[in-house]
């Protein structure tokens, strides 16, 4: 009986002291900001972007433009807020999905665009790009594990809202 409990007891303290070894040298992820929030866009190629997205409109009732259609809607964290997600059809023949070779890429809205940089950088994320800064936001493009091309965008919805009221634009709601 004593040389059971000396071994659970033993075991525990092993396993105890190894999981305290592996996180002290472990580098842990920085959570101090969220990396994800939400879609900022859908993209994908076509054969005819003007043809998608009459179509789009028709049938679908999307409110579209030059560039797709802005689906506008109100933030989780906080209703007073608007958030914006853009639907783009590009031409086939487009480059801008490169390095990958897929029809389509997904544009992710987050928090905090220089931070997340650095811990994907540290966790060996391939960065396609620098970030850019525009008025609306910032972007950067990484490569995913199958080779696909995904933006990474930190919104300015107050900035992107008003490009868009100046444009003439109207959202989807």
């Amino acid at each position: 009986m004593k040389k059971t409990s000396f071994f659970i007891l033993a075991l525990a303290i092993s396993f105890g002291f190894g999981f305290a070894c592996k996180t002290m040298i472990t580098k842990q992820p920085n959570e101090s900001f969220k990396r994800v929030t939400g879609i900022g866009g859908i993209f994908f190629k076509c054969k005819d972007p003007k043809a998608m997205r009459e179509w789009y409109k028709t049938h679908l009732g999307l409110v579209t433009n030059q560039y797709g259609a802005v689906f506008e809607w109100r933030q989780g964290a906080d209703t007073t807020k608007k958030g914006f997600t853009q639907w783009s059809p590009f031409n086939e023949k487009t480059k801008y999905f490169e390095p990958s070779t897929k029809d389509y890429m997904i544009n992710y809205r987050v928090e905090n665009l220089v931070a997340l940089v650095a811990a994907l950088k540290a966790e060996g994320v391939t960065i396609a790009d620098e970030i850019e800064t525009v008025e609306y936001g910032k972007f950067v493009h990484i490569i995913d594990v199958e080779g696909n091309k995904v933006e990474l965008w930190e919104p300015n919805d107050v900035e992107y809202d008003k490009m868009g009221k100046k444009m003439g634009s109207v959202t989807t709601k």
